[in-house]
């Protein structure tokens, strides 16, 4: 199956809009226009190959093989799991992709360990009672270790370094970038024009009045959501206690909003919300943490909490990225020793399993150069 269709394929087209002087780069793949130093704001545009060749788009770069080779059974997959299999090893390779993370972080400008002190050292142990649904039952599969951390998500230190995490996520991803902003609106600006674009085409002129963001963490991207679309309601969900305790210390810093976010603990797989009651269901830098089961479980549950012409969109790391496919093996053995399930969820056909659930017009995009977005209708 063709992982993106003829309409929608990798290529985007940047502009970007400021009072400032413009001057312009060219690439190799087309050009790029670069603003001043005042404050940008990224648009993308999805269009087709030929279409960017024509415009001077920035195609963001597929690799040759449909995933990496480092996934599934191939001789390099199985290597790299007989080595994490290895205890004693396992340990040092945790070790170390903690010690890669936060150094490759500071190196950038994002004070890991600083602000991980801050969010331990603050009030934020309160948030817990009131956010902590004492009847949530975790699946066996989120008692894992994973991300360097024995007890997964379920952590204070988990909680505490997650925004820091995903800042540097975000540089990663836009090496180029000059700052974590600059990134963001890359990162975050594509996927939500890439939201945007899709329920504006496939909704049946419906508003985004309700959103619920599925695996919130400490509610980086329901923060971004709630900013794009500010008359909507939107509930952020999760199912660890301490990341959403975070998540509500954090929006209670800030200046309120018209509608407040609502934080729930619950299973993504099983929320306990009513059916039909939402307008875009959002799972984003969520699936390549989970089983395939529990992938397809969360795509089912979007589909049910969804209204005819709602939108799912998901946004993760992209088997087709060029960057992902060509890791150093050091740097894809870091990465799979904190990622149980990062084979399954390569291996899993994500577009496939939304049509299976019922979704119709589904296209995947890549939204930087290393993840894809993929957007999905519920029949009108």
């Amino acid at each position: 199956m063709a992982l993106y269709s003829p309409t929608y394929s990798t290529s985007v087209i940047f502009t970007t809009r400021s009072r400032s002087r413009t001057t312009t780069t060219t690439t190799g793949h087309g050009e790029m226009r670069q603003i001043g130093r005042r404050k940008r704001v990224v648009r993308v545009q999805m269009v087709s190959s030929s279409e960017a060749s024509s415009k001077g788009g920035v195609a963001f770069e597929e690799g040759r093989l449909e995933r990496p080779k480092w996934t599934g059974e191939t001789p390099l997959s199985r290597l790299v799991r007989a080595l994490i299999s290895f205890k004693p090893l396992y340990s040092l390779l945790k070790l170390g992709a903690r010690q890669v993370l936060i150094s490759t972080a500071e190196k950038t400008n994002i004070p890991w360990r600083e602000m991980t002190r801050e969010v331990l050292e603050s009030e934020v142990y309160k948030e817990l009672e009131s956010i902590q649904n004492p009847s949530v039952i975790y699946p066996d599969y989120y008692l894992n270790p994973f991300h360097a951390y024995d007890e997964g998500n379920l952590s204070w230190l988990a909680a505490a370094e997650a925004e820091a995490a995903t800042m540097s996520m975000v540089r990663r991803a836009i090496p180029n970038a000059s700052s974590v902003d600059e990134a963001n609106q890359t990162v975050r600006g594509n996927w939500l024009q890439a939201i945007e674009q899709h329920h504006l085409q496939h909704s049946g002129n419906s508003m985004i009045k309700d959103i619920l963001d599925i695996g919130c963490s400490v509610g980086v991207s329901t923060r971004f959501l709630a900013d794009k679309f500010p008359l909507a309601k939107i509930t952020g969900l999760d199912l660890s206690p301490y990341f959403l305790a975070v998540a509500q210390f954090k929006e209670n810093q800030r200046a309120p909003r018209k509608n407040p976010i609502r934080w729930t603990h619950a299973n993504g797989e099983d929320t306990g919300l009513p059916s039909k009651s939402f307008d875009l269901v959002s799972v984003a830098y969520v699936l390549h943490e989970c089983p395939a089961t529990a992938i397809a479980g969360l795509v089912r549950e979007g589909f049910r909490l969804l209204r005819p012409g709602g939108t799912i969109a998901i946004t993760d790391n992209s088997p087709k990225s060029k960057i992902l496919q060509e890791l150093s093996p050091v740097l894809f053995t870091l990465m799979k020793s904190t990622e149980p399930f990062l084979d399954e969820y390569y291996l899993t056909d994500l577009e496939g399993t939304m049509r299976e659930a019922g979704f119709v017009n589904v296209r995947t995009i890549l939204t930087d150069p290393r993840h894809r977005t993929v957007t999905g209708t519920v029949p009108l």
